[in-house]
């Protein structure tokens, strides 16, 4: 297996990815190759609401780059 390419064709669910290091560690993933699930349920960071936009911008990012994802807000 080659270096830096240990999640190629590999699907990664990333929790809590719709911002902050979560939102990183997804597009990580998606730039070494993984087709990521980008999970964020989008509460506050006071826990309330539920916004399904952070986890949606991420996704869109991920397929400019050229990568694949999906966005689950469970």
């Amino acid at each position: 297996m080659a270096q830096g390419k240990m999640v190629e064709g590999k699907v990664a669910v990333v929790t809590g990815a719709g911002r902050g290091i979560g939102a990183a560690i997804a597009k990580l993933m998606a730039q070494e190759g993984a087709k990521v699930v980008v999970n964020d349920i989008g509460v506050s960071l006071a826990g309330e609401g539920g916004d399904q936009t952070p986890a949606q911008q991420v996704v869109e990012e991920i397929r400019k780059a050229g990568g694949e994802a999906v966005a689950s807000y469970d």
